[in-house]
C-alpha cells in the first residue's frame, strides 16, 4: 500500500514526540510568520491548512486568530493527533493531490514544510490545486527553499525536491496566483506569500 504521507506516518511518534506537541508552540520556528499572515486576513475567512500535520504548532495559530480553519494531511497517527489537540477542528486524512478539499473553496490556503515532499510533477499539481482551492483575491502561504536542489530529508530518508523560487513564481503565474511577499524565518525556512489575482481554465 504506498504511503500517501510522504513517509511522514512511519516517524509520526518522533514528530509527535518533538515538534508536535503544544509544549513549545509559541516560540516555535514558523509560528511569528504565520501568526503575521494571519492577522493580515480579514477576521473568520475561511482557511485550509495542507499538511496541517497534529495542529501544533502551526494550526493552532490560525484558530488563535479568529479564522475559520480546515486541516488536511495524509498520516492516519498525526489526524488522530490533530483530532486530539484541537477537537471540533474539521480535518480529513487524504493526500493534498487528491483531497476533496472539504467540497468547497476557502479564503487563504496554507501550506508549511510540505510542497518540496513532492515529486517536481506532483509540485506543480499542487500548485494549481491551491489556485483552484481560492476565492478570488484569495492568499496563499506556503514553504520552499529559494534555491533549486535536491535532498535526503533528515527525519523520513526520503528525497526532497525544491524547484526553486524562480520556477515557483513562475508556476504560480501561470495559474493567476502572483507573489507580493517573500521572507525567512529564523530556521531559515522560504516563505511565498501570493494573491490569487485570476481565474485561469
Amino acid at each position: 500500500m504506498k504511503d500517501l504521507s510522504n513517509g511522514y506516518e512511519s516517524i509520526s511518534a518522533e514528530w509527535l514526540a518533538t515538534r508536535g506537541n503544544g509544549r513549545t508552540r509559541s516560540d516555535a520556528i514558523g509560528v511569528k510568520e504565520v501568526r503575521r499572515w494571519a492577522k493580515t486576513l480579514p477576521p473568520q475567512s475561511s482557511v485550509i491548512d495542507l499538511g496541517c500535520g497534529p495542529g501544533f504548532p502551526i494550526t493552532a495559530v490560525l484558530i488563535e486568530e479568529g479564522l475559520e480553519v480546515f486541516g488536511v494531511d495524509a498520516a492516519p497517527s498525526l489526524v488522530a493527533a490533530f483530532q486530539q489537540n484541537l477537537p471540533g477542528t474539521p480535518v480529513v486524512c487524504e493526500s493534498v493531490l487528491e483531497s476533496s478539499f472539504f467540497n468547497r473553496k476557502f479564503d487563504a490556503v496554507l501550506s508549511i514544510g510540505l510542497i518540496f515532499l513532492l515529486r517536481a510533477d506532483e509540485q506543480r499539481r499542487l500548485i494549481q490545486r491551491f489556485a483552484d482551492a481560492l476565492v478570488p483575491g484569495g492568499h496563499l502561504l506556503f514553504t520552499a527553499p529559494a534555491e533549486p536542489g535536491i535532498w535526503t530529508d533528515v527525519m523520513t530518508g526520503l528525497q526532497s525536491t525544491s524547484l526553486g523560487a524562480e520556477e515557483y513564481r513562475s508556476q504560480l503565474a501561470a495559474v493567476g496566483l502572483s507573489v507580493t511577499a517573500e521572507y525567512e524565518d529564523e530556521g531559515q525556512n522560504h516563505y511565498f506569500s501570493a494573491l490569487k489575482t485570476r481565474q485561469t481554465i
